[in-house]
């Protein structure tokens, strides 16, 4: 059946690897594994089209324990039958036809009673186990999910349009997920076990991976993916989805353009980094731009980007290197913009000194819920590494450091929406003096439950970086920008 896929090398990997299998198969009360062999293929797989739809957005069904069941046998059978040194030459399509072929004579053999779409649920489930990430699967390929959170093998958790629900999706047991947890983090040169219980990955599309194991997870491994759209989102979506008006989003384009220093505030989930990756698309395409992650999420499309990711300490506790190692490190590769995905310690204090010192333009996200909140974290952050400076000096380096803080929310709706556009503006005294160029005021929730609220303009013609959107030609532009804001307003 397989002798006509590909060159001839892989046909005779692919006959080694079937009589491996079949010489192996256990047979089951009146049929033989070579009878099995020689009956119809349509006998012992259900007909179905060469290139399988996916189904994103099918509702997922709870399994009952005679599934599973019937699973644990076939999945053991299948591990006692393959070889797995011969599956691994193979390529992952041909490897995943293999797979099918032989479950399907496993469960002809043994007689098991399945109707057509058990059967073919359960060949996608197995296959999954062997090749990809098991249960997560069909939840991974279903772009309507935000984020995945797996609380042990029983319960696991979707967001979908900013709601959590529970799944019908479970695992066999703690052993199997954490295995699939492994599985994950292995790929990006990490590990978790009893003696390293935490651990931050990502998936190879960029989604962001917490797994933290027993025994600080006292009912199994927990795992929390944080999911990446397929497509990314651009600032136009942003508008479309209402979490910017049009006026505000050429605003950010201008000031993503004219290399101000932004500062991305916001809570847990209210789409900092898919902001920073939005403002990403109106960097000049020849600038040299470093990023620098705990774990590599940004997805730029320019094409001189360098990226650096954290690592942590091996078993003897050595070989770390902080974000704060990076930061320091950026200033000696000669980038002109430094993109930090988070901040979360006293590495602000670097990412500052680079905005003060010639690297316009560069960009980080703190977890804050108001502008004004964002810069007392900062401030705290400088005083979390140990710097003995006055408090007038730390917020003077703010002041000449960061340009604008963009605050976004996630909304009791479940919504998320950009709420301020604010400027630094300078200080009196020993207060940082800061101005809003466009803020979100809710103005009622419609029959669904869903917030309703604009865009509005505070009034300000002439802000603070005038003259550097003139220096890039960005004034009219800006005015235009500013103008628009005022008029929807009204």
């Amino acid at each position: 059946m397989f002798g006509k896929r590909g060159n001839a090398g892989a046909n005779h990997q692919v006959q080694e690897f079937r009589a491996v299998a079949l010489e192996t198969a256990l047979p089951a009360p009146g049929i033989m594994a070579t009878e099995a062999a020689r009956l119809p293929r349509d006998i012992l797989e259900p007909k179905r089209s060469p290139v399988e739809a996916p189904k994103p957005l099918m509702p997922l069904r709870e399994k009952n324990d005679a599934y599973y069941d019937t699973k644990s046998q076939v999945f053991a059978a299948l591990i006692d039958t393959i070889d797995l040194a011969q599956l691994s030459k193979l390529d992952s399509e041909v490897a995943r036809e293999e797979i099918r072929d032989i479950v399907n004579d496993i469960i002809a053999i043994k007689n098991f009673a399945m109707s057509i779409s058990e059967q073919e649920e359960l060949l996608d489930d197995i296959c999954n186990d062997v090749l990809g990430y098991g249960p997560l699967e069909p939840l991974l390929a279903r772009d309507d999910i935000a984020d995945i959170m797996v609380n042990g093998a029983r319960k696991t958790y979707i967001e979908v349009l900013g709601k959590v629900q529970e799944s019908g999706v479970r695992f066999r047991d703690n052993q199997q997920l954490l295995n699939i947890c492994q599985r994950i983090v292995s790929q990006v040169g990490r590990r978790v076990d009893e003696s390293s219980p935490i651990c931050d990955a990502r998936l190879p599309d960029g989604s962001r991976v917490n797994v933290i194991a027993p025994p600080l997870a006292i009912d199994g491994p927990v795992l929390t993916i944080r999911k990446f759209k397929k497509d990314k989102l651009t600032l136009d979506q942003l508008v479309r989805f209402g979490a910017i008006s049009p006026a505000g989003a050429e605003l950010l384009q201008i000031i993503g353009r004219v290399r101000c220093n932004i500062v991305i505030s916001g809570g847990t989930g209210s789409g900092k980094t898919t902001l920073l990756n939005c403002l990403t698309n109106y960097i000049d395409k020849d600038e040299r731009i470093i990023t620098c992650e705990d774990s590599a999420e940004l997805q730029l499309q320019q094409p001189h980007v360098v990226r650096l990711e954290t690592r942590p300490a091996n078993l003897e506790g050595e070989g770390e290197i902080t974000m704060r190692d990076l930061v320091k490190n950026c200033l000696r590769m000669r980038p002109e913009r430094i993109i930090v995905g988070e901040v979360r310690g006293p590495e602000v204090f670097d990412l500052l000194s680079a905005m003060n010192t010639g690297h316009d333009g560069s960009m980080g996200t703190i977890h804050s819920n108001s502008p004004r909140e964002c810069l007392s974290r900062i401030e705290s952050m400088i005083a979390m590494g140990g710097f003995a400076l006055p408090q007038r000096t730390v917020r003077e380096i703010i002041v000449g450091s960061v340009d604008i803080i963009i605050q976004a929310a996630r909304l009791r709706d479940g919504s998320r929406r950009i709420t301020h556009v604010t400027e630094v503006t300078g200080m009196e005294g020993d207060v940082i003096i800061t101005q809003d160029l466009m803020n979100y005021q809710i103005t009622g929730e419609d029959a669904n439950g869903r917030l309703t609220g604009q865009h509005v303009s505070t009034g300000i013609s002439r802000p603070h970086f005038w003259e550097r959107a003139r220096y890039f030609n960005e004034d009219r532009r800006l005015a235009h920008a500013l103008d628009s804001m005022e008029t929807a307003k009204a």
